[in-house]
């Protein structure tokens, strides 16, 4: 069993009969009363996040992580399939499971996949990744005089971000996957 005080953030426990991950906690020892804990909880099966207390102290069932480098091959209807690098087997996940990280990953590139209790939850795309421009608006001579701006650019996997006026088609750029912006040229 797992107690409150081995709490971590980004490991899973069993509450109600459903997987939550911690988003993140609080040990609260006020003046008057018990100890307890305040977390933020996401909901393994649909993402959702709660707010939930518990006593300090209270005990819950820990549940088995584990994560597996695996390979995205292809999109097929509304499941996408990946394939284990070790062992080569195939699995396929349903498309809205991986719909966040599909917008960062081509096919073939690799990308870490959480299990929690032997079956997928989970899409782990790298903090950051070097994406071709293939649609932009060429910079102006003069645009960048007055300090810089930005102008859109579609990246070769669909998604359109702000990049700076001197990126032109064709350029390859680091962007951050979490807030997609613009890095730097890779």
């Amino acid at each position: 069993m797992i107690s409150t005080s081995d709490f971590r953030n980004g490991s899973h426990i069993e509450v109600d009969g459903k997987i939550m991950r911690i988003i993140e906690f609080q040990h609260v020892k006020p003046g008057k009363g018990g100890a307890f804990v305040r977390t933020k909880l996401r909901r393994i099966e649909d993402g959702g996040v709660i707010d939930k207390t518990f006593r300090a102290g209270e005990k819950f069932r820990p549940v088995r992580t584990e994560s597996k480098k695996m390979q995205y091959l292809y999109e097929s209807g509304d499941s996408v399939v990946f394939m284990d690098n070790q062992s080569y087997d195939q699995i396929e996940l349903p498309a809205d499971l991986a719909a966040d990280a599909l917008r960062w990953i081509q096919p073939n590139d690799e990308v870490d996949i959480l299990f929690v209790d032997e079956s997928p939850s989970e899409i782990a795309v790298a903090s950051s990744i070097e994406a071709k421009v293939i649609k932009t608006e060429p910079g102006l001579k003069g645009d960048t005089a007055s300090g810089g701006g930005t102008k859109p650019a579609t990246l070769e996997s669909g998604v359109e971000i702000q990049v700076p006026l001197f990126i032109n088609e064709g350029e390859v750029i680091k962007v951050n996957t979490e807030t997609a912006e613009y890095m730097s040229r890779a």
